[in-house]
This record gives C-alpha cells, sequence and structure tokens, in this order.
C-alpha cells in the first residue's frame, strides 16, 4: 500500500485545519473523534475511512477537489506550485466568507487586475 496519499491527506487536514484556527480537540470534538485519533490522522499514523474524511471534510467546510488538488505537485514546476498554493489560500479565505462578501471581492479584483494591466500597457 503506498502510504503517501496517507500522509498526503493527514498533512493537508493539519494545514486546513490551522487555517481555520482549530486545534485537533476542537475538530475532533466537531467530528466525534478524540483528539489522538486526529493527532494520528495528522501524522499519517491512520488510514482513515471515506466516511471520516468527508464528516472532516464537513467540519472544515472544505471539498474533497480542494483537499487533493496539490497531490500531484512533485509534478509541477515550482512557479506554478507556488501559484496553486497562493490559489489554494486565497480559497481559503474565501470559503467561510457570504456569497455576496465573495461577489463583492470578485468585483474589486477584477477592477484591481484591469488597472493594472491597463498600466502595463502603457509602460
Amino acid at each position: 500500500m503506498d502510504v503517501h496519499i496517507i500522509r498526503y491527506v493527514g498533512e493537508r487536514i493539519r494545514g486546513i485545519r490551522k487555517s481555520k484556527g482549530y486545534t485537533q480537540e476542537q475538530l475532533g470534538e466537531k467530528v466525534g473523534l478524540p483528539q489522538s485519533y486526529i493527532g494520528g490522522i495528522e501524522r499519517g499514523d491512520r488510514n482513515i475511512s471515506l466516511e471520516t474524511l468527508e464528516r472532516i471534510l464537513d467540519a472544515l467546510e472544505h471539498t474533497p477537489t480542494g483537499l487533493f488538488r496539490f497531490y500531484n505537485d512533485e509534478y509541477l514546476s515550482e512557479d506554478r506550485r507556488a501559484k496553486e498554493v497562493a490559489l489554494n489560500s486565497l480559497n481559503e479565505l474565501l470559503t467561510s466568507r457570504s456569497v455576496h462578501d465573495i461577489n463583492m471581492i470578485q468585483q474589486l479584483a477584477k477592477n484591481i487586475l484591469f488597472t493594472i494591466d491597463s498600466h502595463v500597457e502603457k509602460h
């Protein structure tokens, strides 16, 4: 069995949990698992079921797609990997926001990019 994916899932869960500001104990409470079990998952010591993974992702308000987004990172260029990390960070910032906030931020981003592009064209 390839333990690489088990470690990867654990590391991603740890990163997402920390970005949400949860302790292992708090996440465990949300999913009904002891802190020691969460720690085992994050270290890659536990081979969890898909049902447990789904409960954890629900508690973290995260999607499976987002969890596995970087699984094949070793095949990405350094620039592409940095871009993916930045995009994932931005996505995690927006996940807890309302649709209204997200739409407003999207419009602001479009305006900023338009201004940047206009400035670049003039020089």
